[in-house]
């Protein structure tokens, strides 16, 4: 099979298994906001939720697999497999130990662990709440940090269906939480001042991340690797994936470090109330395509460029790179232009519902214009660090990330300080947007220089036919979103039913032109659809 189908084949069935995953995860964050809103409660189980969930989306978004993975391959095409399964038994306990330790220390500190993350000590949050919350929640960091090393073994072995399906059960479980025959007795237990159904949402956190590691652990068996203790700090081999992990642990991860980051300022006192929230489920929303797509042909992207490294191919590791870097461009970009025109309609409809009002939908649509800004950025960086992890090179990404962590919190003092009038909780967004351009600019020019030059014309000649298809959206959606009078419509019904006219007519443009014009990327994208709805009713079965 060619690199470009072998990439179609596997990112397809990620693909909608994230999109599964993002729809449940869209379900839990609705009833988040129905029965928090944006109210200091909210912000308190935001706040506390974010701190383990950064570990959680860095290692489950490739950090840990792009320190493991490269060093795996090459053990699978070198070493015995009595070897081979000896070095991954070694690397699951000693990341056990470590994050055991971890785990304890961020629950016993809780109150010094979101002092830290609170730097500017807004008025609006309950810091009680948000210090209990933080102790029940961060334990799930020994569970979140093992799930991500199993899946990058499976991973390894091309079975990306079912690490890919487990956020799915962490969602459900949230889900289940937050309905009253769960929640009403859990909160219960707490004093009469912090009686909150975030208690439950929180339990919940913790349950939901220890099933996402066991549900992978049948089939981690299925493949001959037993996970018998077995501790060793001095391995060479285990002290490599080591060296590399740190590195890419911030290299990976920078968005997720730049959006702690927005968190973070978004505490300030001169923020309106709801800000952490609000940035939130604006990066949410926006997820559910950067998710969907960017991130699903970055994990099989990477197991595929660490074996042709290995294989001494970088012609076809460049390719490969080429041809994702098109394929997210023809999603994305107008994705993003969609997100922007539409994003008062698109909060309402998803959101809009007990305590979550329309001042919320304001604020929160505030925010996702600026993300919307960066999305094309955000996926591009996902697709490029994978090239650096495949030749074991994890420094680059991590110091080009310092930088553009240097240049988000520089940009945001500067918002914070001088246009916090006019960008409100837009500002952190904006500068993290700004950032994530930076970072990938700087990515390119090093990849440019390591590996040569890709497809330039082709790219280019891409990029014109997707703007121009862009273009033809924009005006569908602009239109028909200014004759549509969508906040007449008073009922859920109706305002569903007319964004998704809305959003078909839009997407119906866009594919329109893109196929007067030829654009190869559309046969392709049909392609991963066609492709995943088979794959998915294939890894159903086997789940």
């Amino acid at each position: 099979m060619t690199f470009k189908g072998q990439i179609l084949k596997s990112a397809s069935v990620i693909a909608l298994v994230t999109l599964i995953s993002r729809i449940c995860g869209y379900l839990r964050d609705q009833r988040v906001a129905l029965l928090l809103g944006t109210s200091p409660a909210a912000d308190a189980f935001i706040l506390a939720f974010s701190i383990p969930n950064l570990i959680r989306r860095m290692t489950g978004e490739g950090a840990l697999g792009a320190s493991f993975i490269p060093v795996f391959a090459g053990n699978l095409r070198e070493k015995p497999w009595d070897a081979t399964i000896s070095f991954v038994r070694k690397t699951f306990w000693n990341l056990a130990i470590i994050l055991g330790v971890v785990a304890i220390l961020g629950a016993v500190f809780s109150k010094q662990v979101v002092y830290v993350f609170t730097l500017f000590g807004g008025s609006h949050i309950q810091w009680n709440l948000a210090i209990l919350l933080n102790r029940i929640i961060f334990p799930c960091v020994l569970f979140i940090g093992l799930a991500a090393l199993v899946s990058a073994v499976l991973n390894s072995f091309h079975i990306f269906a079912l690490p890919s399906s487990t956020s799915i059960y962490f969602n459900l479980v949230l889900i289940l939480c937050s309905f009253g025959f769960v929640y009403r007795p859990i909160m219960g237990l707490a004093s009469p001042s912090l009686r909150t159904p975030a208690i439950a949402l929180a339990a919940g956190v913790l349950v939901g991340s220890a099933l996402q590691l066991f549900v992978q652990l049948p089939a981690l068996y299925r493949r001959g690797i037993r996970l018998q203790p077995e501790v060793s700090f001095h391995d060479p081999e285990v002290r490599k994936v080591g060296r590399l992990m740190v590195p890419a642990f911030f290299g990976m991860g920078v968005y997720q470090i730049n959006f702690f980051v927005d968190r973070v300022f978004a505490t300030s006192s001169r923020m309106p109330t709801g800000s952490i929230t609000s940035l939130y489920i604006a990066d949410r929303v926006m997820q559910l395509v950067l998710g969907t797509y960017a991130i699903a042909l970055s994990t099989a992207l990477l197991p595929m460029l660490s074996h042709q490294v290995a294989a001494g191919k970088l012609g076809d590791m460049k390719r490969a790179f080429g041809f994702s870097i098109r394929i997210v461009s023809f999603i994305t970009i107008p994705a993003a232009v969609g997100l922007i025109l539409l994003r008062g309609p698109i909060i309402q409809v998803l959101f809009q519902h007990g305590h979550f009002t329309s001042d919320s939908t304001a604020l929160t649509s505030n925010a996702l214009l600026y993300y919307s800004l960066g999305l094309p950025a955000f996926a591009a960086i996902k697709l490029i660090t994978p090239v650096f992890f495949s030749t074991q090179d994890t420094l680059t990404p991590a110091r080009i990330g310092a930088y553009a962590l240097a240049a988000n919190i520089a940009l945001n003092t500067i918002f914070l300080l001088l246009l916090y009038r006019s960008l409100s909780n837009g500002g952190p967004a904006l500068a993290s947007s700004l950032a994530a351009y930076f970072n990938f600019a700087l990515l390119f020019i090093v990849f440019r220089d390591r590996f040569g030059h890709v497809d330039v014309p082709g790219f280019v000649a891409s990029f014109a036919k997707i703007v121009v298809s862009t273009l033809a959206m924009a005006a569908v959606a602009y239109e028909c979103a200014r004759h549509a009078n969508f906040a007449s419509l008073g009922h859920f019904v109706g305002q569903a039913a007319l964004l998704g006219v809305l959003i078909a007519a839009s997407t119906g443009a866009y594919f329109a032109v893109a196929w007067l014009l030829r654009c190869e990327e559309l046969s392709e994208f049909l392609l991963i659809l066609r492709r995943g709805e088979r794959g998915a009713e294939a890894a159903a079965g086997g789940l």
